[in-house]
């Protein structure tokens, strides 16, 4: 049946083929690839046979001209860099891409706080973009929504940053709302005890995250000057500044100091994706006018190493605790800090992390400090690396989180281990054993010994430190594979144009120009074995710096951990 069907689709074909004349079905070659196409298609599928009238791939097609083929190298854009007669710095990157990010970028930050403004930089980061002299909060917002943009402020110990995101065809727009943002606020007084609630709001949130605390309580004790000041607001000054007085302080004096830091200091407008031209022509006049004075001398920092330790309350029971030692130098010794970048890099991918981290389950299983540490300790929570990088110094370390189980085992019958045995899990949930099958006299031992395993972690932490220390420990497979991972991270973090911007901006403010990608990519490369060893044995030789919280009564005293570290 199917044969007698193709027979007569066939012979259908050859009539219909036999009606046309030769000279009208090969007019042209476009009438040959339409007619071979629209007819051979369908008859071809019905019969399984193969237009032989088809065009090669190669074939040109009349009125389509080819665009031209992409090069094999594309050179990066290039950061263009203007000063004007004050001293202020604008500097910009091209993109492709249709959107553009425009960022101030500020040379203040906590470090130049006094102990009557601690929590200035916390309380101005939370009113960046409130009224000015020129504009309301609320025409604020309207005028960033009605081009679709996306405006944020973010605040560290050394520089503070402002930043707009939308469209490139609003660049006048935004650069003149960015500029009366930080040039013009005003502090009105009920805008200030609105943020102030949400400062005192963060400071509660804060109080939940152990490594976040672990992180201010290592700079307090590490340092003894402008890097020991709080970058979270402490809640004693809050509570002063909810007075009268220090309301108008907020309001009238720290807005004069906040525009005499702002003239004093570095100041870069940077952008990502914007022409240059475009760029100084709008912000040059507004920026102009500011008066040129001599820049200050960046406040001093001393690290002399400590010891914090605050028991906690909430009837957490874990043990946060850190270890941290310092580099000096900072991004000033450039060579050191990629160096050490790499180290945080290599630590982490020797298998830190937490032990329900992100990833999958099995991710890091066989790496070096997933099976001497996270496996071999089931007390173990999380286990990491940690570094902040500063102009002039820099503090590297680890931190880890120990679970504290007060673990209740009654023995029912001693020769078969039938008990019934509770105990608090990682998740906080209650949890029972009852069968002998479900635990081991070894498995009862770990949890019954509750919060003083802490000191045999920091006897871990001690020694994993130490090993990277030690020439040989340290294989070239595994820095290797950390150098690929940092360098993985920068290309992958310059994707977003925000990142960009701030990185043009931050880096104008510490070097007074911007470095190309392939500069901090081949810093990279250049990390030798022998670096490591070198850049470890330099950390170790400096004060430790320790910090725990929780459930710290087991801790081991400051003297014994750092003697772990001079034999």
């Amino acid at each position: 049946m199917y044969r007698t069907a193709a027979s007569r689709l066939r012979s259908l074909k050859d009539h219909v083929r036999g009606r046309i004349p030769a000279a009208t079905r090969f007019t042209s070659s476009s009438a040959v690839a339409t007619s071979s196409y629209s007819s051979g298609g369908l008859f071809s599928w019905l019969t399984g046979e193969r237009s032989k009238s088809s065009p090669p791939l190669d074939f040109p097609l009349p009125g389509v001209s080819l665009p031209p083929s992409l090069p094999d190298y594309v050179e990066p854009a290039k950061t263009k860099i203007t000063t004007l007669p004050n001293g202020v710095k604008i500097a910009s990157e091209t993109s492709v891409s249709p959107a553009a990010s425009i960022g101030l970028y500020v040379d203040c930050g906590s470090i130049y706080e006094s102990p009557i403004s601690f929590g200035a930089t916390h309380l101005l980061e939370r009113m960046a973009f409130r009224s000015t002299r020129n504009r309301s909060h609320l025409r604020i917002v309207r005028e960033v929504e009605a081009i679709g943009g996306n405006v944020q402020a973010s605040a560290s110990r050394e520089q503070m940053g402002y930043t707009f995101d939308a469209l490139k065809t609003y660049v006048p727009e935004m650069v003149e709302l960015l500029i009366d943002c930080v040039r013009n606020p005003v502090f009105l007084d009920w805008e200030v005890n609105e943020q102030l609630l949400k400062v005192k709001s963060e400071i509660t949130d804060a109080s939940k995250n152990p490594q976040g605390l672990l992180l201010e309580a290592i700079h307090s004790a590490a340092y003894s000057g402008a890097l020991a000041n709080p970058l979270l607001a402490p809640e004693s000054a809050i509570s002063r500044l909810n007075s009268t007085i220090l309301e108008e302080f907020v309001a009238v004096i720290l807005y004069e100091n906040f525009r005499k830091i702002i003239l004093l200091l570095g100041l870069v407008l940077a952008a990502s994706g914007v022409e240059h031209e475009q760029l100084l022509s709008v912000a040059e006049p507004l920026l102009s006018d500011l008066p040129s004075v001599p820049r200050p001398q960046e406040p001093k920092s001393v690290y002399t190493g400590g010891d914090y330790r605050c028991q906690a309350d909430s009837g957490d029971q874990r043990t946060h605790f850190a270890l941290a030692f310092e580099l000096p130098g900072g991004w000033h010794k450039e060579k050191e800090a990629m160096a050490l970048t790499v180290l945080q890099v290599l630590i982490m991918l020797l298998g830190g992390g937490g032990s329900f981290s992100a990833g999958g389950p099995g991710k890091g299983m066989y790496s070096r400090l997933y099976l001497r540490v996270l496996n071999e300790y089931a007390q173990v929570q999380s286990f990491s690396a940690f570094n902040n990088i500063y102009n002039h110094s820099a503090i590297f370390g680890i931190q880890a989180t120990t679970v504290s189980l007060h673990s209740e085992l009654q023995l029912f019958d001693s020769r078969n281990f039938t008990s019934s045995f509770s105990h608090e899990s990682s998740f906080g949930s209650a949890m029972s054993v009852t069968s002998a099958s479900d635990i081991s006299i070894e498995d009862a031992c770990i949890w019954i010994q509750g919060s003083d395993f802490v000191s045999k972690a920091i006897d871990v932490a001690a020694k994993e430190l130490i090993a990277v220390a030690t020439p040989g420990e340290v294989d070239q497979v595994q820095l290797d594979r950390a150098k690929q991972s940092t360098k993985s991270a920068i290309l992958m973090n310059l994707e977003s144009r925000m990142i960009v911007s701030e990185d043009i901006g931050r880096q104008v403010l510490t070097y007074g120009d911007r470095k190309p990608v392939d500069h901090f990519l081949k810093a990279v490369d250049d990390v030798t074995v022998k670096d490591i060893t070198s850049i470890a044995q330099k950390l170790l030789s400096s004060p430790l710096t320790m910090a725990s919280y929780g459930d710290v009564i087991n801790v081991p005293s400051y003297d014994s951990v750092s003697n772990k570290f001079k034999s």
